[in-house]
């Protein structure tokens, strides 16, 4: 498995990894419905935010990276924000996000995942992350802490005013 960079080739399985979430986790599907209704724009948008190009306010730098399998299916998406340069992420969104699958949950590719995208941000320059999770997730905490995250606090979010649970991960 590796993590590649948004492109063309991966048009059919963004499809289907859009699919999954839209029939097994609804509520989430919504943050990659434009890259099912038009996937071109979709690729450029997230390729044009790794380069600080068009940002909208309160965004700032951000690599999109999917992981995928030795078949070329998505099985998970995360971002690598530069920096946290605001209040909002450096209180409840952090440097780094990220989504799985629904059908690749729980078989370890979140671990390798976030593994894998420490070292791209290590290439960034950047550390020590900051990443967070809802505090009662605790399927991502588990992902986290096995990459060496270390808790800091829970926070209660300012735009999304639940309780978020920080930790920080070196990068080395």
């Amino acid at each position: 498995m590796e993590l590649v960079s948004p492109s063309h080739e991966f048009e059919a399985a963004f499809a289907e990894f859009y699919d999954d979430f839209l029939a097994n986790d609804h509520e989430n599907s919504e943050y990659y419905l434009a890259g099912k209704q038009d996937f071109t724009s979709y690729v450029k948008h997230l390729l044009d935010e790794a380069n600080g190009v068009n940002l909208a306010d309160g965004y700032v730098p951000c690599n999109h990276y999917w992981l995928v399998n030795d078949n070329k299916s998505i099985l998970g998406a995360i971002r690598i924000r530069h920096n946290i340069d605001n209040e909002f992420l450096a209180l409840e969104a952090g440097h780094i996000g990220y989504d799985m699958a629904p059908l690749s949950r729980q078989k370890g590719n979140g671990k390798l995942m976030l593994k894998l995208a420490l070292a791209k941000a290590k290439a960034l320059g950047i550390h020590s992350v900051l990443i967070t999770a809802d505090e009662d997730n605790l399927a991502s905490c588990r992902v986290i802490e096995s990459n060496g995250g270390q808790f800091d606090r829970v926070v209660i979010g300012k735009v999304f005013p639940n309780p978020i649970a920080r930790y920080w991960v070196d990068c080395s």
